[in-house]
């Protein structure tokens, strides 16, 4: 059986002893997954790893966990005595942006290895289109491909994210962790619980992810208004408050919604950019700001998990955007304990730019202010 344990420390000189100490039964962990802040010396935690022969997948965040206390600046990391027989790690730059082409390239890796591949996933740089390195795996893998991960966080500075693996790191690229399905399960669920409001409108113009107009109105202006928010001006932009609690939510023909927040006011025309892209002609509705609910659904998302797909687990992963840690402030915490509680195994987890998962009922999708759990049980 695959065992788990996680540490945490505020140092290099924590981490060291926080592995030391997880070793001193016997433990031999071979892979790690490591969430770090940009604060921390990466080499200097890797090094440590590395000379200590365990293989990495590691994303900077924008905080981290590994218990319901939520951490800034300091490292997070989940310790797993996996088969290495059963995983392998693949690292990949997109200089030219070819991100679909690049991640099937990856995926004919991981289908050479493993006949049936799952993968976890994390890629840096703001402008990555998560959303083509998810077809791009699909391309390969086929439609039913089971990918989670996240986009790469650096304390909310919005300056560079790094993803980063045994000797390697790239603030434009991703770390893949590719595991075979046939001795590794994995599931996962990802819930974000924010209630729409009114009725579902067009999105009349748009270009990729920078939505123009929504029925010919200036879509912040509408969202302004739907969200109450007065006399917004570049001096008062309110810009956190619009992407956190003010999300646009994009109907899909089957599943759930996904979240896209506005990240980026463009005050020329009152148009913004969102997340991930908004299509021409697709309908959204905005939402309203999250209540008690929102940790009720996530721990409900869980629930339903391990009584479907998953009764036992050796351990737990999430991915939280950073925007549900700037929305609902100590709920998070709630959240978190909620979730560790359902397997009650050890847990790693951080708050992401982005997050990566197939929506409930849907397709493989980019979301964002959702929480992703992911759970591995060895076959």
């Amino acid at each position: 059986m695959m065992k788990a344990k996680s540490i945490k420390g505020s140092s290099t000189d924590e981490i060291k002893t926080a592995l030391l100490q997880s070793m001193v039964d016997g433990f031999t962990p071979t892979l790690a997954i490591v969430f770090v802040s940009i604060k921390q010396d990466l080499n200097a935690i890797c090094k440590l790893l590395d000379d200590t022969g365990i293989r990495i997948f590691g994303a900077t965040t924008n905080g981290e966990f590994i218990d319901n206390t939520t951490e800034k600046e300091s490292a997070a990391i989940m310790l797993l005595d996996m088969n290495p027989a059963y995983f392998s790690i693949q690292f990949e730059e997109f200089p030219n942006k070819n991100y679909r082409e690049v991640a099937a390239a990856t995926a004919k890796k991981a289908l050479e290895q493993f006949s049936n591949p799952a993968l976890l996933l994390s890629g840096s740089h703001l402008e990555t289109d998560a959303e083509q390195l998810l077809f791009g795996f699909e391309d390969i893998i086929g439609k039913q491909v089971n990918i989670y991960g996240c986009m790469a966080g650096d304390d909310f500075t919005f300056s560079e994210q790094i993803v980063f693996t045994n000797g390697k790191a790239t603030k434009q690229g991703m770390v893949v962790l590719a595991l075979d399905e046939n001795k590794i399960k994995i599931s996962g669920r990802a819930t974000c619980g924010w209630k729409p409001m009114g009725t579902a409108r067009m999105v009349t113009k748009s270009v990729g992810n920078h939505v123009y107009t929504v029925d010919d109105a200036p879509v912040l202006d509408l969202t302004a208004k739907f969200g109450g928010l007065l006399n917004l001006s570049p001096d008062n932009s309110f810009s956190m408050e619009l992407a956190t609690l003010f999300p646009l939510q994009l109907q899909r023909e089957v599943g759930d919604p996904v979240m896209r927040p506005g990240l980026l006011i463009d005050w020329t025309d009152h148009s913004f950019y969102c997340s991930g892209s908004v299509p021409q002609g697709s309908k959204v509705r905005f939402s309203l700001p999250p209540d008690f609910d929102v940790v009720e659904k996530v721990i409900q998302g869980c629930e339903d998990l391990k009584a479907t797909e998953m009764p036992e687990a050796d351990a737990l992963i999430v991915f939280s955007c950073g925007g549900r840690l700037v929305a609902l402030g100590p709920l998070i915490s709630d959240e978190i304990e909620g979730m560790r509680k359902v397997w009650d195994v050890p847990m790693v987890g951080m708050f992401s730019n982005a997050e990566l998962a197939r929506a409930t009922g849907g397709n493989l999708e980019m979301h964002n202010l959702t929480t992703c759990c992911v759970v591995l049980k060895e076959k």
